[in-house]
């Protein structure tokens, strides 16, 4: 039976960095689709991965996580029933995103500077003001050749090319901490202790008449599942539970 992925971070570290990787997917799925058709999605997500990393000390979190990343691979390598080849390919490359984030000035910071997005920026932060009579640079840019407009993608999306490959790095080896356990509740309600994980990921199968809301912190989370509702939108789910969840 197909199964529903729900995940919920546990620090504000974390949620930025699923934030970020929801917002790269939704930039790259655009380079899949013609730009004159996906570009409020390219935009969008664009200029809110420039907010997130101007706001938010990422490049910081991102390299204190691959170096303790990077220290771990050590230990790993050390355990007999380790694939070395596999270990090797992931140190060699924790090591050279380290060295690239490391540098004075991120390459992500020249998005700042290019004037057309700026404008665009500006635009694109007020409801409904990306139409084309207030943007008629968008428009006659829209307009280009096609070969134009995924270069000019591609390039934007090149500078944020490190960001996401440490960023996926880092998520990829959370993630693969612990497995999941099946798990059984009388009611629609799990509470546990937090401490020392980082994200919770619930498997829900997707024929079950209900859906996970978390709340919580590093010292305590709870689980509690909702119904949908037709008058009040949804409503707690008192029934036995069924889920599978994995506490990275």
């Amino acid at each position: 039976m197909a199964k529903i992925l729900y995940e919920h971070p546990l620090n504000e570290r974390i949620r930025n960095y699923l934030k970020l990787e929801h917002l790269f997917s939704q930039a790259q799925d655009c380079l899949q689709r013609k730009i004159s058709v996906s570009h409020q999605v390219f935009f969008n997500a664009l200029f809110a991965i420039i907010d997130t990393l101007e706001r938010n000390d990422v490049r910081g979190d991102l390299i204190k996580d691959l170096e303790k990343l990077e220290q771990n691979l050590v230990i790993w390598s050390q355990a007999p029933e380790v694939d070395d080849g596999i270990l090797a390919d992931n140190l060699q490359q924790t090591v050279e995103l380290v060295c690239q984030l490391k540098s004075n000035t991120p390459l992500w910071a020249q998005l700042k500077n290019d004037k057309f997005l700026a404008t665009l920026k500006q635009r694109f932060a007020i409801q409904g003001g990306s139409s084309s009579f207030d943007l008629p640079q968008l428009q006659f840019w829209l307009h280009q050749d096609s070969e134009i407009l995924a270069k000019d993608v591609q390039g934007w999306l090149l500078l944020l090319e490190q960001i996401k490959n440490a960023l996926d790095l880092v998520l990829k080896f959370i993630r693969q901490r612990v497995s999941f356990k099946q798990i059984e509740t009388e009611s629609g309600f799990y509470q546990d202790n937090g401490e020392g994980i980082l994200l919770l990921r619930i498997k829900v199968d997707q024929q079950l008449p209900y859906y996970p809301t978390v709340s919580g912190n590093r010292f305590r989370y709870s689980i509690r599942f909702m119904s949908p509702c037709d008058s009040t939108g949804r409503k707690y789910s008192n029934s036995a539970t069924s889920f599978e969840l994995a506490r990275c």
